[in-house]
């Protein structure tokens, strides 16, 4: 089970900021969320993808200023099992990147990836070539249809012009609900409020899928 970050600034934002914050979140978590992490952000029109199987808590790595869309993810694998940097996200695809955190048993689709994660996002890229706006929520309808059972399936689909986040729980709200916190300048989705942050944190519906743009 993993934390997952994103931030959409309309000026370059503090990335280190975020970041400590969200290590703070990770460290702090119920569940150990120490077999790596991963942030990417959008400069000069292309992902800067930066991952390690560090704990965040344990890793020194910030990537530079200057940018105005942030995702980062911390991962707890699966059984302690498959700890491998290529299992780490975000994942990215030409201008599209992806983070996910949940548990799914039983999915009937013939997809190919090292990981569920991997394989859900392939899965998205693959409808998007019929039909780029429509295609996470079509991802979605077949991927309930197709499992047997499902945890969570909670991700952060982002390019340049926009976050897709999609919720969704059976269980244990109290861990898998993601919450916003938004103001003039800024917007953040995060896994938890930032510890110690006492301005307004919305939590994020279960069972949906909202847009939100990264221009302000």
């Amino acid at each position: 089970m993993c934390r997952l970050l994103a931030v959409v600034s309309r000026n370059p934002m503090d990335v280190v900021k975020h970041l400590d914050a969200f290590a703070l979140v990770c460290a702090d978590s119920r569940e150990f969320q120490g077999h790596g992490w991963g942030c990417a952000v959008w400069r000069n029109d292309s992902w800067d993808q930066y991952r390690t199987v560090r704990p965040i808590w344990e890793d020194t790595f910030r990537p530079p200023g200057g940018v105005h869309v942030l995702l980062a993810h911390a991962r707890s694998a699966f059984h302690n099992e498959d700890i491998h940097v290529d299992n780490n996200m975000p994942f990215v695809s030409s201008d599209q990147a992806f983070i996910f955190n949940g548990e799914l048993h039983g999915v009937r689709l013939p997809l190919a990836g090292r990981t569920g994660a991997l394989r859900l996002f392939r899965f998205i890229l693959n409808l998007s070539r019929q039909d780029e706006d429509g295609a996470a929520g079509r991802a979605i309808t077949v991927l309930r249809r197709r499992t047997a059972s499902i945890r969570a399936c909670n991700f952060i689909l982002a390019d340049a012009r926009r976050l897709q986040v999609h919720s969704l729980f059976t269980t244990e709200a109290d861990y898998f609900t993601m919450y916003r916190r938004r103001t003039t300048d800024e917007l953040v989705i995060c896994s938890s409020p930032y510890h110690g942050d006492e301005r307004e944190w919305i939590a994020l519906p279960n069972n949906s899928l909202e847009v939100f743009s990264c221009s302000f």
